[in-house]
């Protein structure tokens, strides 16, 4: 009975409070994540894509909007930047790996992004998708705050930058790792490069599944990616789109 009343007057307290849907963030990972362990691990219960699924519907079924969502939940938001920083550390730990492949990492980061980039527009541009989209589509493998930063800048939609790189990231991290099984790819340090490179965060998270090496190459593919992005893409699509303002 006394406990019942402890859970009711939790419920009582979150339901008026932004803290619900940061807990119910966290409990939607944390299902997620007990259902992918469950699975054996296989890709297509990535613990994010679920607790994904299980918020929207929880969010559609009650009728809450998202900026009522978010104004809860902003804190796991913001523990992207340190998370993003401490994935130095593993990343430290094989530094002397990195020093000695440092052409091929920076040839397969340079050749990786140009392709993503460039592949993306092309196709959007064939299906028909306007300026605007284009622009929203282009930072789509860049990790997320990056890519709303480019995004803005060069007058896109941030707010559908985001959901690409969610969706982009969601897709690497489920299809991936069967991808570069099929075509043979199998060294922890090439399959992390691919990872990074494509499915920035998300993917990352997917590569230390694999392996610490993994990870760790993951991790400096997604922030070299972001690091270049940052610098060269708004350029870019200004010259090819012209000055949004």
């Amino acid at each position: 009975m006394e406990f019942d009343l402890a859970l009711g007057d939790i419920w009582v307290y979150l339901s008026t409070s932004p803290l619900l849907h940061l807990t119910l963030t966290l409990l939607a990972y944390l299902a997620g994540d007990w259902l992918f362990r469950r699975s054996g691990r296989k890709a297509l219960f990535n613990p994010v894509l679920l607790s994904i699924l299980m918020l929207v519907t929880v969010l559609t079924a009650t009728g809450t909007r998202y900026e009522t969502y978010f104004e809860g939940a902003q804190f796991v938001h913001f523990m992207l930047g340190p998370a993003t920083v401490a994935l130095a550390i593993p990343l430290y730990r094989h530094l002397d790996l990195v020093r000695r492949l440092w052409l091929p990492i920076l040839v397969s980061i340079v050749t990786g992004a140009v392709v993503s980039v460039t592949s993306t527009i092309l196709i959007a541009d064939w299906l028909g998708a306007s300026r605007q989209t284009l622009i929203s589509l282009a930072p789509k493998s860049v990790t997320a705050p990056v890519a709303m930063g480019i995004t803005e800048k060069v007058g896109g939609l941030p707010s559908l930058t985001a959901a690409l790189v969610v969706l982009t990231g969601v897709l690497g991290a489920v299809i991936g790792p069967a991808v570069l099984a099929a075509v043979r790819v199998r060294d922890d340090r090439a399959r992390g490069l691919a990872l990074g490179l494509s499915a920035h965060g998300i993917g990352t998270a997917r590569a230390f599944q694999i392996g610490s090496l993994a990870g760790a190459f993951s991790a400096l593919a997604m922030g070299l990616t972001a690091m270049a992005s940052a610098f060269v893409l708004p350029a870019l699509l200004r010259w090819v789109f012209g000055d949004f303002g």
